[in-house]
Order: structure tokens, then C-alpha cells, then sequence
């Protein structure tokens, strides 16, 4: 098959999300009282409601609208009024009673949007992107310094119920294919879901990967949801289909199902959309259907033909009479709404001099954000001059440490001890080579940096006089490299450098080195 980029060269790529999360901060289901629990031994938190059993009545879990109209006034959605459940009746095993609740054409939650920023390698994948000056704007993309911004269209958020799980044995890696047989576990039926499906906007995998990111970011924020994809609580279906550059007509769609990574849902439909072009180019048709992506095998699979409005036989469901939200409702609900990831990184850009970039990537993870605004706060009046080294230490340090599978660092680099650190490289009392030395012994000995420093004797010679004293020496023992260095042969600078730090242990301050080595050899 082709590579991305050159399928992108003659084919545009038309991909919608159906983001899928669980209400898991909730204690109880959405139409009963049984119990959240992940990881409950199989069918222990069910009752006659939740199994479809005769004579069972549902009771809406006032909470749960609560959290799914928190999630449309963080997403830019108009919050309708009005709106009702459906019947979604389809034969599978893991809904006992064959059909899923769920809201119908309108939801709770409509026409709302993200503006995605998009920068570096991920705008990469933008076709002729180039060809826009910063500020220009086509379609629903906007060009940027950086990269471009992407404006991304909501079209609804709808509440249901989950499935059940099914537990297949025999097949790999726990998928159907080649599965001798099925266990369900009925303890998940029932658990309180919003959805969220986005307009036809995204237009490559990762925008699609960026924005399941940026939603990740807001659930959390708001506290709707852990957000785990690990355990289910939040997967993603991909819809994606080609069409001819140029041509503004849809091509056929498939579905790729239950996507339970940000790495899958960005490989999967890489996949497709170089699976599809091939398809296209060599007379054949594609067909709409669902597809499951398999990791392992680095390739999509038919699972089945896409069913269509009309294979669910919707109608309303005759047990719950229509909702009809008061404004003094929604507007409580509006007053629980947290400061956003969008919001705390502009705060961090005009309050703390962040760049946009530094701003953006802090919010990103709750780690990130938790260890910045700790440190930030122990800063106190030097929080402004502090900022910037405190931002790269979280990205970089801290980040690697979280990804390494650290479980969390920051009880250990405090953010007391985080000030400490950066006030040392600030200072020129160390190198920020030898800032990453003594994080890692922070972590590894559960001491102070200051500490560390005056035990390793690892304190810089930032005094001039003495540094001075050393540089003669080097360049007096070294006069053929001087006549070198002034004959045009720069690259030497890095020997005298080394030199004169070897002469002094490694500690003197290698920035004072080279400011000094430049006077004397200018």
C-alpha cells in the first residue's frame, strides 16, 4: 500500500469520531440502583431493571443528566430542553433484554464544537498547508505561526446505557476472531454513557488523535469520568471515508469499532485510509461496514455489515415520559463548570508569561498540570521568573519519569523541592546538565536538591577571577590551538571548553567559560 502522504496527494480524507464514556464518577447506574464497580466479580451489581425483566420499571439517574449537560457547556453545545429516549432494539448477548436506551435525533447536547491547535509533525499530515500565509483561513481550518487551528463541529451528545462485556476465550489478545466461546458479564449493562458525534470535520489521524485528546482533557476537568481507556470507560468508533480531491461529494464509510487507545484510534484509521485508496485505484468498491482494528496484526477486519436507523427499529420508550430541563436547572449546572484546560493554559500564558505552546502542553496531562500549579504556588513571588524552567521540568523530567511507569513522583520532587531545583540552575550554582543528575537523585534518595549538591560537592565555580585563572593556564599550555582558533578554526572552542572544565573537576560554569573564552581569544 501507499504511504499516507502520497495518498493524500490525490485523496481527502472525510473522518467523524463517536466518542463513548462512562459516567464512572457516579455511584449508580442510569436507570437503577445497582452498583459502578470495576473489576466486581461477573453478573454481582444486576437486578431486574438493568437484565430487561417483565414488569421492570426505569428510574432516570438525575445525576447523570446533571453530568452529560456539564459535558455539552464545556464542548460549546446549546443545551435542549427538550428531549426524550428511544428503544434501540438490536439481538445481541450483552444486553440481556435485547434493546439499548437511548436518546433519539434530539439529545440533551447539540451543535456545539473544539477548535483543535495543530502543530509540528501532527500539522504535518495537513495537505498544502504551505500554500497558507499565517492568519489565512480555509474551510474550517485557520493557518498559524506553528501550525494551523481546526475548528471541529459537535452535532450532538446524547445520554444511553451501556452494554454488558463480553469475555471471548481461545481467540488472541481476548478479541472474537478465533474465540472458541463467550462469557458475559452483565454487571456493566445499564452503566450511565454519554456519547459525543462529531461533525464530518477531521481530516487526517491525527487531528482525530488530538481531538479525543483535547476531550479527554475537558471530562476529566469536569469530573464526569476517570477516562480510562485501559478498563473501557472511554473507547471511540471512527468513521472514515475517501473522496477525490476537489470533489465535495461523501465516499462510502466504514466503521472502525471500539478504539481503546490514542495510538489505535491514529493507527487504525491510518490504515483505512491507505487500505481504502488502494481499493479505489484498483476499480474496486468499498463497502459500508464495521471493521475491527488489530494491533497486533497492524491491519482492519471485518466484523460485520453496518447496520442502518432502520435494523435498530427505534421508537420511544414507553416507560420514561420526555424531559423537559428548566433554565434554573441548567444554569446550576453552568455553575459548576471548572476553569477548562483552554482556559487554564491562556491563564498560564498571560499570568506566568508561558508561551502558547508551553501553555497548551502543560494542561494536556493531570499530572502535568498538578505538578505545575503545586510548584507555581511555592514559587509565591517568584512564580513569573520561575514559570519557564518549572514548565520544562514538568514536560520533560517529570513527564518522562510518569511514562517510564513511575506510579507518582511528585511526593517525592515536592513542589518545594521543584522551586529548589530550578532556583539552583537559576542561580548558576549548577548546570542543567547536572540539574538532570540531581533530579534522578531526588527521586532515588527522597533528599532535597540543595542537599544532593553540597553532599556530590557538584556546586559551580561561577567566580570570574577564578575561572580567568584557568583559562590562561589552558591557553597558555595550548598556543598552537590559539593561532588555530584565530586562524579561522572556531570548531576548537569545545576543546578549551573541555579543558578548562576538566581543570576545574567539572565545575566550573560553562557559560561564564565560553563568555570568557570568546573575550580572550576575540
Amino acid at each position: 500500500m501507499k504511504k499516507l502522504e502520497e495518498v493524500l496527494e490525490d485523496w481527502e480524507a472525510v473522518i467523524g469520531l463517536e466518542v463513548h464514556a462512562e459516567l464512572t464518577t457516579l455511584t449508580t447506574k442510569m436507570f437503577c440502583g445497582c452498583k459502578l464497580e470495576f473489576g466486581a466479580d461477573p453478573n454481582t451489581h444486576t437486578c431486574p431493571v438493568c437484565l430487561g425483566l417483565p414488569g421492570a420499571l426505569p428510574v432516570p439517574n438525575k445525576a447523570a443528566i446533571e453530568s452529560i449537560v456539564l459535558a455539552g457547556l464545556a464542548t460549546n453545545c446549546d443545551i435542549e430542553k427538550r428531549s426524550m429516549f428511544y428503544r434501540k432494539n438490536y439481538m445481541y448477548p450483552d444486553m440481556a433484554k435485547n434493546f439499548q436506551t437511548t436518546q433519539g435525533p434530539v439529545a440533551f447536547c447539540m451543535r456545539g464544537h473544539l477548535d483543535l491547535q495543530v502543530d509540528g509533525k501532527a500539522a504535518g499530515e495537513r495537505y498544502h498547508l504551505d500554500r497558507l500565509a499565517e492568519g489565512d483561513e480555509v474551510e474550517n481550518i485557520r493557518r498559524t505561526a506553528d501550525g494551523y487551528v481546526a475548528h471541529v463541529g459537535i452535532t450532538r451528545i446524547h445520554m444511553e446505557e451501556d452494554a454488558g462485556k463480553m469475555n471471548h476465550i481461545g481467540g488472541g489478545e481476548g478479541r472474537i476472531a478465533g474465540a472458541t466461546h463467550s462469557l458475559v458479564d452483565y454487571n456493566r449493562a445499564g452503566t450511565p454513557l454519554i456519547e459525543l458525534v462529531t461533525e464530518p470535520d477531521l481530516r487526517t489521524p491525527e487531528e482525530a488523535r488530538l481531538f479525543m485528546q483535547k476531550l479527554r482533557q475537558i471530562y476529566l476537568a469536569i469530573g464526569i469520568s476517570d477516562c480510562s481507556m485501559e478498563e473501557g470507560s472511554l473507547r471511540c468508533d471512527g468513521n472514515i471515508s475517501l473522496r477525490r480531491r476537489g470533489a465535495r461529494e461523501f465516499g462510502t464509510k466504514t466503521e472502525l469499532k471500539n478504539l481503546n487507545s490514542f495510538k489505535s484510534l491514529h493507527d487504525g484509521l491510518l490504515y483505512e485510509i491507505c487500505r481504502q485508496a488502494e481499493v479505489l485505484e484498483e476499480g474496486g468498491q468499498i463497502y459500508q461496514e464495521t471493521r475491527h482494528w488489530d494491533p497486533s496484526l497492524k491491519r482492519t477486519i471485518v466484523m460485520r455489515t453496518k447496520e442502518t436507523a432502520d435494523d435498530y427499529r427505534l421508537f420511544p420508550e414507553p416507560d420514561l415520559a420526555p424531559y423537559d430541563l428548566s433554565d434554573e436547572f441548567i444554569e446550576n449546572v453552568r455553575k459548576k463548570l471548572p476553569e477548562l484546560p483552554d482556559q487554564k493554559a491562556a491563564r498560564f500564558e498571560r499570568e506566568y508569561g508561558l508561551s502558547a505552546y508551553d501553555a497548551r502542553h502543560v494542561v494536556e496531562n493531570d499530572f502535568t498540570v498538578e505538578f505545575f500549579e503545586g510548584a507555581i504556588a511555592a514559587a509565591g513571588d517568584k512564580a513569573a521568573q520561575l514559570a519557564k524552567p518549572l514548565a520544562n521540568l514538568a514536560l520533560n523530567d517529570v513527564t518522562a519519569l510518569v511514562n517510564a511507569g513511575a506510579d507518582s513522583p511528585m511526593h517525592l520532587l515536592t513542589p518545594q523541592r521543584a522551586v529548589q531545583l530550578v532556583e539552583l540552575v537559576a542561580s548558576n550554582a549548577i548546570s542543567s546538565k547536572q540539574a538532570k543528575e540531581v533530579f534522578s537523585a531526588v527521586i532515588e534518595e527522597d533528599k532535597d536538591p540543595a542537599a544532593i549538591v553540597e553532599e556530590r560537592g557538584m556546586k559551580q565555580v561561577s567566580d570570574t577571577g577564578a575561572i580567568e585563572a584557568v583559562i590562561d593556564q589552558v591557553l597558555s599550555a595550548n598556543p598552537d590551538k590559539v593561532e588555530q582558533y584565530r586562524g579561522g578554526k572556531t570548531g576548537l572552542m569545545g576543546f578549551f571548553v573541555g579543558q578548562c572544565m576538566k581543570a576545574m573537576k567539572g565545575q566550573g560554569n560553562p557559560k561564564l567559560i565560553n563568555e570568557i573564552l570568546a573575550s580572550k581569544l576575540g
